[in-house]
């Protein structure tokens, strides 16, 4: 079904357990078409103030704290006694990507708090000896570690592109942790083997800047053109958003991080078994590559104009085994979906945290 946002929602009480290879391949949708009903608990939330998405261009307040091996930059909004969401961008974007969504969910009530990850913005490591390491369970590390900075016992995890990988990776390593989890393009969780695995040509077509990072020409490329790689994403990725030069400009200053090259470039080789990860992470990476299922209750997003690489929903629904919905948000919305469609993303927040 649709609602007046134009988001379809499909619902479903119990997780779809001992998929069949075959279904996996069904088309766009189809798992969701039968049997679905409302999940328990709270009614979706109908009183959201209306957000035009590009509304802010700032944040209530920006901060700084030791956490882990970093000194991390995040914005804080909302009452500090509030229910705990952490908000997690991705690549090549940055905390602006949740500019409008942190002002609804404050109004809400909720405490939100949205870092910059490792090799953006204001985040910097604590020491020079530190390897500047991308692979994704030290992302995830440094989240754990900025909740217990925070003093945060539990918190919803919500993100989309590296940002929904170390969200699934919380909600599997550290389930206690995570209330709820909001994943857009759904289950990102993968290990090194996977990375390996060719891809039909299409498919591989659409990972083009991996292989290009793979290259010492590549690394030195995106270095040099960093702000006119990033873009060149963005419009790739999202191609019916128009977003403008103040709000691309306004990200890219995280991108002069000057630990952002090297932390970009090591998590792509990473992926592909080109670069080596740290001992301290392979038990984490072990249970990760198990393709472990998520049982906190979670919605999935997909934007119905998505132009990164993403599955179908019907691929991964049976990776969410509690209380679970997928959505798709309609009207061109591209990758990077809380900045295109602040309203939904927030939603799903509220909603996910009734389940």
């Amino acid at each position: 079904m649709k609602n007046a946002e134009g988001i379809e929602i499909s619902r479903r009480r119990f997780a779809f357990s001992g998929l069949s290879a075959g279904a996996a391949l069904l088309a766009p949708g189809a798992m969701f078409a039968e049997g679905v009903q409302p999940l328990p608990g709270k009614a979706q939330s109908t009183d959201m103030p209306t957000m035009k998405p590009g509304t802010n261009n700032l944040f209530r307040s920006l901060k700084q704290i030791d956490a882990g091996l970093l000194n991390v930059g995040y914005a804080e909004d909302g009452p500090a006694d509030g229910p705990a969401v952490i908000l997690l961008h991705g690549w090549p974007y940055d905390i602006y990507s949740f500019v409008d969504v942190a002002p609804l969910l404050a109004a809400k009530g909720y405490r939100v708090i949205v870092p910059y990850l490792r090799g953006y913005g204001t985040t910097r490591f604590l020491s020079s000896q530190t390897v500047r390491n991308g692979q994704p369970s030290a992302v995830v590390l440094d989240a754990i570690a900025l909740i217990d900075a925070l003093k945060i016992q539990k918190a919803i995890f919500a993100g989309f592109d590296w940002g929904a990988r170390t969200a699934d990776d919380v909600a599997i390593l550290w389930p206690e942790r995570c209330k709820a989890l909001v994943s857009v393009s759904g289950y990102l969780v993968a290990g090194q083997a996977a990375g390996k695995n060719p891809l039909p040509p299409k498919a591989e077509y659409a990972w083009w800047y991996q292989f290009y990072f793979a290259t010492d020409h590549g690394r030195d490329g995106y270095d040099k053109y960093r702000h006119d790689f990033a873009k060149l994403i963005w419009q790739l990725a999202s191609p019916q958003w128009n977003f403008d030069d103040a709000t691309f400009d306004r990200s890219a200053a995280a991108f002069n991080n000057a630990d952002h090259v090297d932390i970009v470039i090591h998590n792509y080789r990473w992926r592909q078994g080109l670069a080596e990860g740290e001992p301290q992470y392979d038990k984490y990476e072990i249970q990760l590559a198990q393709g472990t299922a998520i049982n906190v209750p979670t919605i999935t997003l997909e934007g119905d104009a998505n132009g990164a690489p993403h599955a179908d929903p019907s691929a991964y629904a049976s990776k969410f085994t509690g209380k679970y919905q997928h959505r798709n948000i309609a009207g061109g919305i591209g990758h990077n979906l809380p900045q295109e469609a602040p309203q939904a993303f927030a939603q799903a927040v509220i909603d996910v945290d009734g389940y």
